[in-house]
Protein backbone atom coordinates (compact mmCIF):
# COMPACT_ATOMS: atom_id res chain seq x y z
CA UNK A 1 0.00 0.00 0.00
CA UNK A 2 1.04 3.44 -1.32
CA UNK A 3 2.23 6.04 1.93
CA UNK A 4 3.53 9.43 1.74
CA UNK A 5 6.53 10.54 3.10
CA UNK A 6 6.24 12.49 6.38
CA UNK A 7 7.38 15.39 4.68
CA UNK A 8 4.58 15.03 1.70
CA UNK A 9 2.29 14.76 4.53
CA UNK A 10 3.31 17.88 6.07
CA UNK A 11 3.22 19.71 3.04
CA UNK A 12 -0.15 18.45 2.24
CA UNK A 13 -1.98 19.59 5.17
CA UNK A 14 0.02 22.95 5.12
CA UNK A 15 -1.34 23.40 1.02
CA UNK A 16 -4.78 22.57 2.39
CA UNK A 17 -4.43 25.56 4.82
CA UNK A 18 -3.01 27.72 2.25
CA UNK A 19 -5.66 27.50 -0.43
CA UNK A 20 -7.96 28.25 2.36
CA UNK A 21 -6.55 31.58 2.59
CA UNK A 22 -5.30 32.68 -0.62
CA UNK A 23 -6.99 30.26 -2.95
CA UNK A 24 -3.38 29.56 -5.00
CA UNK A 25 -0.88 27.27 -3.81
CA UNK A 26 2.58 27.39 -5.50
CA UNK A 27 4.70 23.74 -4.88
CA UNK A 28 7.83 24.83 -5.78
CA UNK A 29 9.50 21.44 -4.71
CA UNK A 30 12.46 20.24 -6.60
CA UNK A 31 12.19 17.39 -9.10
CA UNK A 32 11.60 14.18 -7.87
CA UNK A 33 10.62 14.60 -4.28
CA UNK A 34 7.05 14.28 -4.90
CA UNK A 35 4.92 17.02 -5.99
CA UNK A 36 2.39 15.01 -8.01
CA UNK A 37 1.32 12.57 -4.81
CA UNK A 38 1.36 15.88 -2.21
CA UNK A 39 -1.16 17.70 -5.31
CA UNK A 40 -3.16 14.37 -5.03
CA UNK A 41 -2.78 14.28 -1.48
CA UNK A 42 -5.12 18.12 -1.73
CA UNK A 43 -7.31 17.61 -4.12
CA UNK A 44 -9.09 14.18 -1.98
CA UNK A 45 -10.47 17.34 -0.02
CA UNK A 46 -12.12 18.34 -3.43
CA UNK A 47 -14.93 17.38 -5.55
CA UNK A 48 -13.87 17.60 -9.01
CA UNK A 49 -10.10 18.14 -9.73
CA UNK A 50 -8.40 18.86 -13.62
CA UNK A 51 -5.02 18.05 -13.92
CA UNK A 52 -3.01 19.86 -16.75
CA UNK A 53 0.55 18.03 -17.13
CA UNK A 54 2.48 17.45 -20.47
CA UNK A 55 0.94 14.45 -22.96
CA UNK A 56 3.33 12.42 -21.73
CA UNK A 57 3.24 12.59 -18.26
CA UNK A 58 -0.50 11.79 -18.11
CA UNK A 59 0.09 7.60 -17.87
CA UNK A 60 1.84 8.41 -14.92
CA UNK A 61 -0.18 10.86 -12.97
CA UNK A 62 -3.17 8.43 -13.38
CA UNK A 63 -0.72 5.65 -11.93
CA UNK A 64 -0.23 7.70 -9.20
CA UNK A 65 -3.73 8.87 -8.16
CA UNK A 66 -5.18 4.94 -8.77
CA UNK A 67 -1.41 3.32 -6.31
CA UNK A 68 -2.40 6.39 -3.12
CA UNK A 69 -5.86 4.83 -3.61
CA UNK A 70 -7.45 7.89 -4.60
CA UNK A 71 -11.32 7.92 -5.49
CA UNK A 72 -12.49 11.76 -6.11
CA UNK A 73 -13.32 12.99 -9.31
CA UNK A 74 -10.18 13.38 -11.37
CA UNK A 75 -9.43 14.76 -15.38
CA UNK A 76 -5.95 14.41 -16.32
CA UNK A 77 -5.18 16.06 -19.61
CA UNK A 78 -2.50 17.78 -21.69
CA UNK A 79 -2.87 21.55 -22.11
CA UNK A 80 -3.03 21.12 -25.72
CA UNK A 81 -6.22 19.44 -25.51
CA UNK A 82 -8.01 21.60 -23.02
CA UNK A 83 -10.39 22.68 -25.42
CA UNK A 84 -12.07 19.04 -24.97
CA UNK A 85 -12.47 19.58 -21.55
CA UNK A 86 -15.82 19.95 -20.34
CA UNK A 87 -17.02 20.62 -16.74
CA UNK A 88 -16.69 22.93 -13.70
CA UNK A 89 -13.90 22.58 -11.53
CA UNK A 90 -13.27 23.07 -7.25
CA UNK A 91 -9.68 22.66 -7.76
CA UNK A 92 -7.35 22.84 -11.01
CA UNK A 93 -3.68 22.02 -10.59
CA UNK A 94 -1.25 23.10 -13.32
CA UNK A 95 1.76 20.56 -13.78
CA UNK A 96 4.92 22.21 -14.84
CA UNK A 97 3.33 25.85 -14.36
CA UNK A 98 6.46 27.71 -15.24
CA UNK A 99 5.32 27.14 -18.67
CA UNK A 100 2.63 29.70 -18.29
CA UNK A 101 4.99 31.84 -18.21
CA UNK A 102 5.49 33.82 -21.79
CA UNK A 103 5.52 37.34 -21.35
CA UNK A 104 4.73 40.39 -22.05
CA UNK A 105 1.49 39.22 -23.51
CA UNK A 106 0.02 35.68 -21.87
CA UNK A 107 0.19 32.33 -23.98
CA UNK A 108 -2.01 30.30 -25.84
CA UNK A 109 -1.70 27.93 -23.09
CA UNK A 110 -2.48 30.53 -19.50
CA UNK A 111 -5.49 31.86 -21.61
CA UNK A 112 -7.03 28.62 -22.16
CA UNK A 113 -6.26 27.14 -18.36
CA UNK A 114 -7.10 30.36 -17.28
CA UNK A 115 -10.81 29.74 -18.60
CA UNK A 116 -11.05 26.56 -15.85
CA UNK A 117 -9.66 28.29 -13.25
CA UNK A 118 -12.84 29.75 -11.16
CA UNK A 119 -11.79 28.51 -7.45
CA UNK A 120 -8.62 26.78 -6.27
CA UNK A 121 -5.39 26.72 -7.72
CA UNK A 122 -2.33 24.53 -7.50
CA UNK A 123 0.86 25.97 -9.54
CA UNK A 124 3.49 22.86 -9.65
CA UNK A 125 7.06 23.71 -10.89
CA UNK A 126 10.70 22.55 -10.00
CA UNK A 127 11.73 26.15 -11.29
CA UNK A 128 9.34 28.91 -10.65
CA UNK A 129 10.95 31.43 -13.19
CA UNK A 130 14.22 29.74 -14.51
CA UNK A 131 14.95 32.26 -17.32
CA UNK A 132 13.21 35.72 -15.90
CA UNK A 133 11.26 36.89 -12.80
CA UNK A 134 8.55 38.11 -15.00
CA UNK A 135 7.64 34.38 -15.78
CA UNK A 136 5.86 34.61 -12.64
CA UNK A 137 2.98 37.44 -13.40
CA UNK A 138 1.06 35.13 -16.06
CA UNK A 139 1.69 32.09 -14.24
CA UNK A 140 -0.56 34.20 -10.73
CA UNK A 141 -2.56 35.84 -13.84
CA UNK A 142 -4.59 32.58 -14.61
CA UNK A 143 -6.68 33.18 -10.95
CA UNK A 144 -8.82 35.56 -10.13
CA UNK A 145 -7.36 35.60 -6.88
CA UNK A 146 -4.06 36.68 -8.50
CA UNK A 147 -1.80 39.04 -6.08
CA UNK A 148 -1.13 41.00 -8.63
CA UNK A 149 -5.15 41.42 -10.42
CA UNK A 150 -5.01 44.97 -9.35
CA UNK A 151 -2.99 45.02 -12.44
CA UNK A 152 -4.52 45.38 -15.33
CA UNK A 153 -2.01 43.66 -17.31
CA UNK A 154 2.03 42.48 -17.46
CA UNK A 155 2.89 45.97 -18.54
CA UNK A 156 0.83 47.74 -15.81
CA UNK A 157 2.83 45.47 -13.35
CA UNK A 158 6.22 45.56 -15.14
CA UNK A 159 5.96 49.71 -15.04
CA UNK A 160 6.14 49.21 -10.80
CA UNK A 161 8.09 45.94 -10.43
CA UNK A 162 10.23 46.13 -13.81
CA UNK A 163 13.33 48.20 -15.45
CA UNK A 164 12.65 49.01 -18.82
CA UNK A 165 15.36 48.45 -21.31
CA UNK A 166 16.13 47.95 -25.17
CA UNK A 167 17.39 44.63 -26.97
CA UNK A 168 18.78 43.70 -30.60
CA UNK A 169 16.72 41.76 -32.51
CA UNK A 170 18.73 41.41 -35.94
CA UNK A 171 19.09 45.66 -37.13
CA UNK A 172 15.91 46.73 -34.85
CA UNK A 173 15.71 47.31 -31.01
CA UNK A 174 12.76 45.99 -28.69
CA UNK A 175 11.48 46.53 -25.55
CA UNK A 176 13.17 43.89 -22.98
CA UNK A 177 10.65 43.05 -20.06
CA UNK A 178 13.09 40.33 -18.54
CA UNK A 179 14.63 42.57 -15.89
CA UNK A 180 12.35 42.25 -13.22
CA UNK A 181 13.38 42.90 -8.89
CA UNK A 182 12.57 39.75 -7.42
CA UNK A 183 12.97 41.37 -3.52
CA UNK A 184 10.16 43.85 -5.21
CA UNK A 185 7.57 41.06 -5.96
CA UNK A 186 8.53 38.07 -4.39
CA UNK A 187 6.33 39.33 -0.92
CA UNK A 188 2.75 39.16 -2.84
CA UNK A 189 3.26 35.51 -3.81
CA UNK A 190 6.25 33.94 -0.95
CA UNK A 191 2.65 33.20 1.18
CA UNK A 192 1.29 30.80 -1.70
CA UNK A 193 4.33 29.02 -1.62
CA UNK A 194 5.70 25.58 -0.41
CA UNK A 195 9.75 25.08 -1.19
CA UNK A 196 11.30 21.74 -0.74
CA UNK A 197 15.04 20.48 -1.95
CA UNK A 198 15.98 16.97 -2.83
CA UNK A 199 18.54 17.28 0.38
CA UNK A 200 15.74 17.90 2.73
CA UNK A 201 14.03 15.39 1.07
CA UNK A 202 16.99 13.04 1.85
CA UNK A 203 18.10 12.54 -1.58
CA UNK A 204 21.65 11.46 -1.13
CA UNK A 205 22.42 10.73 -5.17
CA UNK A 206 24.66 12.47 -7.48
CA UNK A 207 24.98 13.02 -11.29
CA UNK A 208 28.01 12.07 -13.40
CA UNK A 209 27.99 13.76 -16.69
CA UNK A 210 30.55 11.78 -18.94
CA UNK A 211 30.92 13.78 -22.38
CA UNK A 212 32.00 11.17 -25.29
CA UNK A 213 33.18 12.26 -29.01
CA UNK A 214 31.97 10.38 -32.09
CA UNK A 215 33.92 10.89 -35.18
CA UNK A 216 31.49 11.00 -38.03
CA UNK A 217 31.86 10.14 -41.40
CA UNK A 218 34.09 12.88 -43.70
CA UNK A 219 31.38 13.40 -46.03
CA UNK A 220 29.72 14.80 -42.68
CA UNK A 221 32.37 17.48 -42.02
CA UNK A 222 32.79 18.40 -45.66
CA UNK A 223 29.28 19.27 -45.84
CA UNK A 224 29.77 21.47 -42.90
CA UNK A 225 32.76 22.92 -44.24
CA UNK A 226 30.80 23.48 -47.91
CA UNK A 227 27.98 24.99 -46.00
CA UNK A 228 30.04 27.72 -43.88
CA UNK A 229 31.85 28.68 -46.86
CA UNK A 230 29.11 29.25 -49.47
CA UNK A 231 25.69 28.92 -47.03
CA UNK A 232 23.68 27.28 -49.52
CA UNK A 233 24.45 23.87 -50.71
CA UNK A 234 21.99 23.27 -53.88
CA UNK A 235 21.10 19.62 -54.92
CA UNK A 236 19.46 17.85 -57.78
CA UNK A 237 15.87 18.02 -55.78
CA UNK A 238 16.65 19.85 -52.50
CA UNK A 239 18.39 23.31 -50.97
CA UNK A 240 20.03 23.65 -47.79
CA UNK A 241 20.36 27.29 -47.37
CA UNK A 242 21.96 29.33 -44.13
CA UNK A 243 21.89 33.08 -45.29
CA UNK A 244 21.51 34.08 -41.68
CA UNK A 245 23.22 33.24 -38.44
CA UNK A 246 20.22 31.37 -36.83
CA UNK A 247 20.01 29.68 -40.28
CA UNK A 248 23.50 28.32 -40.00
CA UNK A 249 23.86 27.27 -36.83
CA UNK A 250 20.66 25.24 -37.07
CA UNK A 251 21.66 23.22 -39.75
CA UNK A 252 25.04 22.82 -38.69
CA UNK A 253 23.62 21.52 -35.37
CA UNK A 254 21.51 18.84 -37.46
CA UNK A 255 24.29 17.61 -39.87
CA UNK A 256 27.25 17.47 -37.16
CA UNK A 257 25.02 15.10 -35.60
CA UNK A 258 24.22 13.39 -38.62
CA UNK A 259 20.93 14.62 -40.28
CA UNK A 260 19.70 17.84 -41.88
CA UNK A 261 16.16 19.30 -42.67
CA UNK A 262 15.83 21.33 -46.03
CA UNK A 263 14.63 24.67 -47.19
CA UNK A 264 11.64 22.14 -48.77
CA UNK A 265 10.31 20.92 -45.20
CA UNK A 266 11.97 17.56 -46.05
CA UNK A 267 14.67 16.32 -44.11
CA UNK A 268 16.58 13.07 -43.92
CA UNK A 269 19.32 11.08 -42.25
CA UNK A 270 23.02 11.85 -43.55
CA UNK A 271 25.33 9.81 -40.93
CA UNK A 272 24.37 6.95 -38.56
CA UNK A 273 27.81 7.36 -36.80
CA UNK A 274 26.11 8.48 -33.76
CA UNK A 275 23.76 5.51 -33.18
CA UNK A 276 26.02 3.08 -34.40
CA UNK A 277 28.14 4.63 -31.53
CA UNK A 278 25.54 4.45 -29.04
CA UNK A 279 24.72 0.55 -29.83
CA UNK A 280 28.17 -0.77 -29.54
CA UNK A 281 29.30 1.64 -26.42
CA UNK A 282 26.08 1.03 -24.39
CA UNK A 283 25.81 -2.81 -25.33
CA UNK A 284 24.03 -4.89 -22.19
CA UNK A 285 22.35 -1.11 -20.61
CA UNK A 286 18.79 0.10 -20.76
CA UNK A 287 18.87 3.74 -22.51
CA UNK A 288 16.93 6.72 -21.89
CA UNK A 289 18.14 9.12 -24.38
CA UNK A 290 17.24 12.50 -25.69
CA UNK A 291 17.02 13.58 -29.16
CA UNK A 292 17.19 17.15 -30.80
CA UNK A 293 15.55 16.55 -34.13
CA UNK A 294 13.29 13.91 -35.34
CA UNK A 295 15.34 12.40 -38.24
CA UNK A 296 18.04 11.71 -34.92
CA UNK A 297 14.92 9.52 -33.84
CA UNK A 298 14.51 7.52 -36.84
CA UNK A 299 18.02 7.25 -37.08
CA UNK A 300 18.22 5.77 -33.68
CA UNK A 301 14.81 3.26 -34.63
CA UNK A 302 16.59 1.96 -37.38
CA UNK A 303 19.79 0.93 -35.37
CA UNK A 304 17.88 0.15 -31.73
CA UNK A 305 14.59 -1.19 -30.28
CA UNK A 306 13.51 2.11 -29.49
CA UNK A 307 9.97 2.96 -27.94
CA UNK A 308 8.49 6.32 -26.77
CA UNK A 309 6.03 4.83 -24.55
CA UNK A 310 6.71 5.47 -20.92
CA UNK A 311 4.55 2.00 -19.92
CA UNK A 312 5.99 -0.23 -22.87
CA UNK A 313 9.99 1.38 -21.43
CA UNK A 314 9.12 0.34 -17.62
CA UNK A 315 7.89 -3.18 -18.65
CA UNK A 316 10.13 -4.33 -21.23
CA UNK A 317 13.61 -4.67 -22.60
CA UNK A 318 13.26 -1.78 -24.72
CA UNK A 319 14.59 1.76 -24.81
CA UNK A 320 13.00 5.14 -25.02
CA UNK A 321 13.84 8.09 -26.85
CA UNK A 322 12.06 11.19 -25.65
CA UNK A 323 12.64 14.78 -27.66
CA UNK A 324 14.55 17.26 -25.17
CA UNK A 325 11.47 19.41 -24.54
CA UNK A 326 8.85 16.85 -24.24
CA UNK A 327 10.95 14.42 -22.18
CA UNK A 328 12.56 17.49 -19.73
CA UNK A 329 9.49 17.57 -17.46
CA UNK A 330 7.66 15.36 -15.47
CA UNK A 331 8.78 12.08 -16.50
CA UNK A 332 10.19 9.84 -13.86
CA UNK A 333 13.01 7.01 -16.21
CA UNK A 334 14.70 6.02 -13.04
CA UNK A 335 14.17 2.28 -14.71
CA UNK A 336 17.09 3.63 -17.06
CA UNK A 337 20.66 2.48 -16.56
CA UNK A 338 21.73 5.57 -17.79
CA UNK A 339 20.67 8.82 -19.55
CA UNK A 340 22.21 9.26 -23.36
CA UNK A 341 21.57 12.72 -24.75
CA UNK A 342 22.43 12.21 -28.75
CA UNK A 343 22.78 15.78 -29.32
CA UNK A 344 22.17 19.10 -27.34
CA UNK A 345 19.27 21.85 -26.70
CA UNK A 346 20.35 25.23 -26.52
CA UNK A 347 18.45 26.00 -23.62
CA UNK A 348 19.89 26.10 -20.55
CA UNK A 349 15.96 25.23 -18.54
CA UNK A 350 16.30 21.83 -20.64
CA UNK A 351 19.81 21.18 -19.68
CA UNK A 352 19.44 21.31 -15.74
CA UNK A 353 15.81 19.54 -15.80
CA UNK A 354 16.60 16.90 -18.16
CA UNK A 355 19.61 15.51 -16.20
CA UNK A 356 17.75 15.10 -13.61
CA UNK A 357 15.04 12.59 -14.94
CA UNK A 358 16.36 9.37 -13.36
CA UNK A 359 16.94 10.90 -9.71
CA UNK A 360 15.31 8.88 -7.15
CA UNK A 361 15.07 8.70 -3.17
CA UNK A 362 16.75 5.24 -3.42
CA UNK A 363 19.65 6.11 -6.19
CA UNK A 364 22.99 6.70 -5.18
CA UNK A 365 24.17 7.39 -8.22
CA UNK A 366 23.41 8.90 -11.52
CA UNK A 367 24.90 8.92 -15.26
CA UNK A 368 24.34 11.16 -17.85
CA UNK A 369 26.28 10.58 -21.24
CA UNK A 370 26.56 13.42 -23.93
CA UNK A 371 27.46 11.76 -27.41
CA UNK A 372 29.34 14.61 -29.08
CA UNK A 373 30.50 14.57 -32.33
CA UNK A 374 34.28 15.48 -32.98
CA UNK A 375 34.70 18.79 -33.95
CA UNK A 376 31.13 19.78 -33.92
CA UNK A 377 28.77 22.85 -32.36
CA UNK A 378 27.78 20.49 -29.54
CA UNK A 379 30.51 21.34 -27.01
CA UNK A 380 30.12 25.06 -27.61
CA UNK A 381 26.22 24.63 -26.83
CA UNK A 382 27.04 22.40 -23.97
CA UNK A 383 29.65 24.97 -22.09
CA UNK A 384 26.76 27.68 -22.38
CA UNK A 385 23.94 25.81 -20.84
CA UNK A 386 26.01 24.48 -18.41
CA UNK A 387 26.80 28.27 -17.33
CA UNK A 388 23.16 28.68 -17.21
CA UNK A 389 23.31 30.75 -20.25
CA UNK A 390 20.83 29.60 -23.69
CA UNK A 391 23.28 29.40 -26.36
CA UNK A 392 21.69 32.06 -29.19
CA UNK A 393 22.94 33.43 -32.87
CA UNK A 394 24.91 35.76 -30.69
CA UNK A 395 26.96 32.89 -28.95
CA UNK A 396 26.83 31.18 -32.00
CA UNK A 397 28.90 34.24 -33.85
CA UNK A 398 31.68 34.11 -31.28
CA UNK A 399 32.68 30.54 -32.82
CA UNK A 400 32.03 31.86 -36.43
CA UNK A 401 32.33 35.40 -36.75
CA UNK A 402 32.14 36.38 -40.02
CA UNK A 403 28.45 35.03 -40.94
Amino acid sequence: MFELREYQSKAAAQGVEVLKKHKILILNFEVRTGKTHIALEIGAYYKNVLFVTKKKAISSIEADYIAAGHNFNITVINYESLHKVQGVFDLVIADESHGLGAFPKPSKRAKDLKRFVWSDLILMTGTLTPESNAQIFHQLWVSRYSPYKNHKNFYSWHRLFGTPKLKHLGHREVQDYSEVDYNRIAPAFRPLTLTYTQAEAGFTSSITEHVLHVKMKQSTYDLADRLKKNLIIEGKANVILADTAVKLMQKLHQIYSGTVKFESGESMILDYSKALYVEEYFKGKKLAIFYKFKEELNALKEVLNITDSIEEFNTTDKHIALQFIAGREGINLSAADVIVAYNIDFSAVTYFQFRDRMTTIKRAENHVYWIFSTGGIESKIYKSVQNKKTFTSQSFKKYIPNV
